[in-house]
């Protein structure tokens, strides 16, 4: 089965106009896509789509129709002309007593014999719009940077109110293996304004591995988004300027 468990930190770093820091542990899941079916039997507390104490939801992910992994290649065909023929595997969390908020979902699409990686897809949501933004990057020609994958845009949608639109985003993503990392920095007029790291390590999907995160992270996504708005209001105790939503700068009196 090559689904598994990811456990590690994610780190944040900003630079400017205050020096704000956090770092939290966390676990995610990496689903290989064609093995939902029965990617959970004997673990009762696990399920998908059935409430549990943890459970994957399909329309927790992808505003696309039809099942998740057809969703995917869709994507990747619009925007990138290919359509990716091997497995399809996502890093992402899961609803936690019924509760779910994923910042970022990273598909992995791979070649035919499930040999190389051909595109990332990354599914952003922010909060509190409840929007998604779904970018795939063309990765056929293998990591450009040591065992990195590099990806690098001009911001597109507006995630916190703490950054203003005109950033240019680095991204960069390991390949999934016993460990698996993403990098992200972003620039402001020419100056480093805020990165982010996930450094996470790769656990076997056992009934003791899932039930050991379930007691360690009893709900992932609440602590996920209790640290958003945590981390938030020290943002905002701190002095760092609010953007609004551009939609909203655009509303008849906004």
């Amino acid at each position: 089965m090559e689904s598994c468990l990811y456990t590690g930190h994610v780190g944040h770093r900003r630079m400017t106009p205050v020096v704000h820091e956090l770092r939290y542990n966390l676990f995610m899941l990496y689903l290989d896509l064609g093995e939902l079916e029965h990617v959970f039997e004997g673990h009762r507390l696990w399920s998908v789509e059935r409430f549990n104490w943890a459970t994957f939801r399909r329309s927790d992910h992808m505003r696309r129709p039809g099942p998740l992994d057809r969703a995917v290649r869709d994507e990747v065909e619009q925007q990138l002309g290919f359509r990716p023929p091997g497995p399809v595997r996502i890093l992402t969390h899961l609803r936690y007593l019924g509760y779910c908020f994923n910042p970022i979902s990273i598909y992995y699409c791979y070649g035919e014999a499930d040999k190389t990686l051909e595109a990332i897809v990354a599914e952003v949501h922010n909060t509190p719009w409840g929007e998604e933004y779904v970018r795939a990057l063309d990765v056929r020609g293998g990591p450009e940077d040591g065992p990195w994958y590099v990806h690098e845009q001009d911001k597109e949608f507006h995630v916190s109110p703490f950054m203003p639109m005109d950033i240019h985003y680095r991204w960069r993503f390991s390949a999934p293996g016993s460990a698996l990392a993403v990098q992200m920095e972003n620039e402001h007029r020419g100056r480093k304004l805020f990165e982010a790291r996930l450094l996470l390590e790769r656990r076997p999907m056992t009934r003791t591995t899932l039930t050991r995160a379930l007691l360690r992270w009893p709900i992932m996504t609440g602590k996920v988004i209790g640290a958003i708005y945590w981390q938030a209001l020290h943002l905002l105790y701190k002095g760092v300027p609010f953007h609004p939503h551009p939609v909203e700068l655009n509303t008849p009196g906004g």
